[in-house]
C-alpha cells in the first residue's frame, strides 16, 4: 500500500506539471466534443489529432490522447439523452432509458446523473488500474521475445471479437492490415518488400495516415452517405440554473448500488481485450435490469437504466488501459490507435514499459484521476455550451475536419505519398463500413503484424530455429496453453452454433 501511494504521488507530480495539465484539459474537452458528434468516435478523434502531438513530449502526448479516449465516453451520452443518437458505440445502451428520461421532461437530471455515474465509474476504474499494473510489472524480467510473440498472438486471436457476425469479412479486414504491415524492409535479411522502388516506402507504410483514413475520413464519408448533413438540427435549451436541472434525492438513493455494480462490470469488460466499453455497458444494463425488483420500468425512463451503462463504459475505458500498458494488447479501435501512437514514439508497451518509463505510466494513471475530476465539472457546468455544438450544420463540420486531416497528414513528413495514402484509405474505410468489413481489425492487424513478425524471428534465432522455445519456459508454456485453449473453445462454440442453426432450419422445414 505504501508503494502504491508513493507511485501515485510520483504520478501526480508528473501530471500536475503546467504543460501536462494544459494538454490534459485540451484532451478531455476535445474528447467530449468528439463524443458529441454522432458516428465519429474516439478512435477517429485520436487518429486525427496524433499529427498535432509531434512537438510534444511522449508523456504529454499520451496524456492528451488518452483524455480524448475517456472524454468521448462523457460526451457521447449527451446526444444519446437529448436526441436519441449515441455519439459513440459505447453509449448505445444509454439511449434505452436516457432518451425516455428526456422525453419525460427530465433531461437535466439525466445529464447530471450520467456525469456523476461516469465520474464514479472512471474513478473506480483508475483505482483498480493502480492495483493491477504493479502486479503485472513484476513479470517484466521474465519476458523475452518468445513471451512477447505469444502475447501478440493473443491480441491477434482476439481480432475475432472485432470481426462482427461476418467472419469472412473480418478475416479479409485483418489480412489487409497484415499486408500493409509487411511493406518495407525485412528485419532479418534487409530485403525490400513491396516498395516498388519508392524510397518513401522503405521504412514501411506509416500508421498515422492509415488510421486517420480508415477511422476519420471513412466515418465522415459514411455520415455524408447516410445523409446526416441534410438532417435538421433540433434546437434545445437547457440551463443548469433551473431547479428541474438537478436530480432528486431518490435518484441517488435508488442508484447507490448501481454506480458501483456497473463500474465493476465495465472494468472487467475493459480488461478483457476485445470486449471493451460497448459490451461492458450493454452487460451492465442487462444485469441491472435482471436484478431489479421492477424491471418493467426499464426502457421507459428509469434512472438506473442510465446510470448502469454510464458507470460501466467509463470504467471500461480505464480497464482497457491495463492490457494496453501492461501487455501491449489493445482491445478496441481506440486503444489500437493509442498503441500505434506509443510505438510511434519508440515506446514498447508491455511489462518493461512500467519499469523503464515509470513517469509515463504513473503520470498517465494520475492524469486519469485529474481528467475525471475535470470532466464531471465540465459535463455539468458546460452542458448548455456543448448542446450548442448540435446546432452547427454537419455540412459545415465535415469539410473543416477533412482539411485538418489532410494538413495534419502532410505535415508529418511532407510526403505526398502519405497524403494520397490518406485519401485512398479514407475511401477504403468508407467501403469497409458500407459492406460490413472491420476497420478496427485492419488497424489492429497493422499495429500487431510487424510486432508479431519481429518477435517470432527473434525467438527462432534465439532457439536455433526450434519451435520448442515457445514451450520451454513456464510463462511460455502457460501462454501457449491459453492460446490453444482459446482456439479450441472458439472452434467448439462455432461448431455448436452451426449445428444449432442447422437443427432449427431442419425443424422449421418439417
Amino acid at each position: 500500500m505504501e508503494e502504491l501511494f508513493s507511485n501515485l504521488s510520483f504520478g501526480l507530480s508528473v501530471a500536475l506539471s503546467l504543460n501536462n495539465l494544459l494538454f490534459l484539459v485540451i484532451g478531455v474537452v476535445v474528447g467530449m466534443i468528439v463524443g458529441i458528434f454522432p458516428g465519429f468516435g474516439p478512435a477517429a478523434g485520436i487518429a486525427i489529432l496524433i499529427p498535432m502531438t509531434f512537438g510534444l513530449e511522449p508523456t504529454t502526448a499520451i496524456i492528451m490522447l488518452s483524455g480524448i479516449y475517456y472524454g468521448a465516453m462523457y460526451g457521447g451520452t449527451i446526444t444519446s439523452i437529448l436526441i436519441n443518437t449515441p455519439g459513440e458505440s459505447a453509449t448505445v445502451a444509454s439511449t434505452l432509458d436516457g432518451y425516455p428520461l428526456a422525453k419525460n421532461g427530465r433531461a437535466g437530471p439525466a445529464l447530471v446523473m450520467q456525469a456523476i455515474a461516469s465520474f464514479i465509474g472512471g474513478t473506480i476504474g483508475v483505482v483498480l488500474i493502480c492495483a493491477f499494473t504493479p502486479f503485472l510489472a513484476n513479470f517484466a524480467a521474465s519476458f523475452g521475445p518468445s513471451e512477447y510473440f505469444l502475447i501478440v498472438m493473443l491480441g491477434l486471436l482476439l481480432l475475432t471479437t472485432m470481426m462482427g457476425e461476418n467472419l469472412l469479412n473480418g478475416i479479409i479486414s485483418a489480412l489487409l492490415g497484415f499486408a500493409i504491415a509487411i511493406v518495407g524492409v525485412d528485419a532479418i535479411s534487409g530485403a525490400q518488400r513491396y516498395t516498388f522502388g519508392s524510397p518513401e516506402l522503405i521504412g514501411g507504410i506509416y500508421f498515422v495516415p492509415v488510421a486517420i483514413g480508415l477511422f476519420g475520413i471513412g466515418e465522415l464519408l459514411n455520415c455524408l452517405y447516410e445523409g446526416q448533413h441534410r438532417q435538421a438540427t433540433e434546437k434545445l435549451k437547457i440551463t443548469f440554473m433551473s431547479k428541474d436541472f438537478w436530480p432528486e434525492a431518490k435518484d441517488y438513493i435508488e442508484s447507490k448500488v448501481t454506480f458501483f455494480r456497473g463500474a465493476i462490470i465495465g472494468f472487467i469488460a475493459g480488461v478483457l481485450p476485445g470486449s471493451g466499453a460497448t459490451i461492458g455497458s450493454i452487460m451492465a444494463y442487462s444485469i441491472e435490469k435482471k436484478v431489479a425488483k421492477d424491471p418493467e420500468k426499464f426502457g421507459k425512463g428509469e434512472m438506473r437504466g442510465l446510470v448502469a451503462p454510464e458507470s460501466a463504459n467509463n470504467a471500461a475505458s480505464a480497464g482497457a488501459m491495463v492490457p494496453l500498458i501492461s501487455l501491449g494488447i489493445p482491445g478496441s479501435g481506440a486503444t489500437a490507435v493509442l498503441l500505434g501512437a506509443l510505438l510511434m514514439w519508440g515506446l514498447q508497451p508491455g511489462p518493461l514499459l512500467i519499469v523503464e518509463q515509470p513517469d509515463l505510466v504513473w503520470g498517465l494513471i494520475a492524469s486519469m484521476y485529474l481528467g475525471n475530476m475535470m470532466l464531471v465539472l465540465i459535463s455539468i457546468l458546460a452542458i448548455p455550451l456543448f448542446v450548442k455544438f448540435l446546432d452547427i450544420p454537419y455540412r459545415l463540420v465535415v469539410p473543416v475536419i477533412i482539411i485538418l486531416c489532410v494538413i495534419g497528414t502532410f505535415a508529418l513528413h511532407s510526403s505526398i505519398i502519405e497524403t494520397w495514402m490518406l485519401v485512398f484509405t479514407g475511401i477504403l474505410g468508407f467501403g469497409m463500413k458500407r459492406f460490413g468489413y472491420s476497420p478496427a481489425a485492419t488497424v489492429l492487424a497493422l499495429v500487431l503484424g510487424a510486432m508479431a513478425e519481429n518477435t517470432f524471428l527473434q525467438s527462432l534465432i534465439i532457439g536455433d530455429g526450434s519451435l520448442r522455445i515457445f514451450i520451454d519456459r513456464p510463462i511460455s508454456m502457460f501462454l501457449s496453453c491459453i492460446l490453444l485453449g482459446i482456439i479450441v473453445v472458439t472452434i467448439v462454440l462455432r461448431v455448436r452454433k452451426m449445428l444449432t442453426n442447422h437443427g432449427e432450419e431442419g425443424s422449421s422445414a418439417h
